[in-house]
């Protein structure tokens, strides 16, 4: 990858080595620590020098260094230069993908619980984007690896990724039009006495940064949802998406009293019943998507099965009513 020396943190050596040994030359005596690096070190930004002493990763014989220290010459310097996580986590990596179909434009993709969709703190590799850069190298060269939507890390299901840019970009117009269809099957906890819609906004929770909540000042958020299956404690929905907001599902259900089975995060409703107090994940399976091919103008829809876990615990709730 080519760096962008316009920015005012880069480096232009690839890949950078995870640790350098050095010693200062005579030339340097009198300088400030970040000036001399500077001088030694020319293939990285001052302002990345000046970050690696803040954070410690610059040793002046064997002791952390600071950058207004002045040194003479004949000193010791070791850096901890290995690149950040987030300017690595772009790399292919063989992940094995469920593909339901793929051509020229577009890829589907049987999103297996406990993936993690893209790079970001806690997740730097081990991604679908990861998996998908394996699979399709030429997706180097779009934003986000071609990826428009996304699936939370335990929500399985489908999900459609771009391969060329007209693509994704049409893919982008037909989610903000609303025309994508995605409909998933979700467990609740409760009865749900009949079929519905959640009309509520939904932004980032007041207190609770890394949760969203249905807040007044939120964005326009809309879900549909139909029952499909009663069980003696939860109900089978299946819920039509007409906006995409983050958590929406998870959101609007718990907002209604009735939490995903298996939600740590908005499911805090604990159930009497084992076989759902057992369930590991949020019960979310994204089952089927809809959608108009960008190229071909085609409507095409999927469908994905639901996975293992999933199934089984729906066989238990139903052997528990026999």
């Amino acid at each position: 990858m080519v760096p962008d020396l316009n920015r005012a943190d880069y480096s232009s050596a690839s890949p950078a080595p995870q640790a350098l040994r050095l010693e200062v030359p005579a030339d340097c005596a009198g300088l400030r620590l970040d000036q001399a690096l500077a001088r030694m070190l020319p293939e990285h930004s001052r302002n990345r020098l000046q970050h690696w002493i803040r954070a410690g990763r610059v040793l002046v014989d064997a002791r952390p260094g600071d950058a207004k220290q002045k040194v003479w010459g004949g000193e010791r310097v070791s850096v901890d230069a290995a690149p950040p996580p987030a300017e690595t986590a772009q790399q292919a990596e063989e992940i094995p993908l469920s593909i339901l179909f793929e051509d020229a434009s577009l890829l589907v993709i049987d999103k297996p619980a406990g993936l993690v969709v893209h790079p970001g703190s806690g997740n730097w590799s081990g991604t679908l984007l990861n998996a998908l850069l394996h699979h399709a190298p030429q997706l180097q060269a779009l934003p986000r690896a071609g990826i428009v939507h996304r699936l939370d890390k335990d929500t399985s299901g489908l999900l459609v990724v771009a391969k060329t840019l007209q693509a994704q970009t049409d893919l982008v117009r037909q989610l903000q039009a609303r025309t994508v269809k995605r409909h998933y099957l979700a467990l609740v906890h409760g009865a749900v006495a009949r079929d519905g819609t959640v009309d509520a906004p939904i932004g980032r929770h007041p207190v609770q940064r890394t949760r969203m909540a249905v807040v007044t000042r939120g964005r326009e958020a809309r879900t549909h949802y139909f029952v499909r299956e009663r069980f003696a404690d939860a109900t089978l929905l299946e819920c039509a998406l007409e906006t995409g907001r983050t958590h929406q599902i998870r959101v609007h259900m718990d907002s209604i009293g009735h939490p995903l089975a298996g939600d740590a995060a908005y499911g805090r409703r604990r159930s009497r019943n084992p076989v759902l107090a057992a369930f590991a994940r949020q019960a979310l399976h994204a089952w089927r998507l809809e959608l108009v091919h960008p190229a071909t103008g085609q409507p095409l829809g999927w469908e994905a099965p639901l996975p293992q876990d999933f199934a089984r615990l729906l066989d238990a709730l139903r052997a528990q009513q026999r």
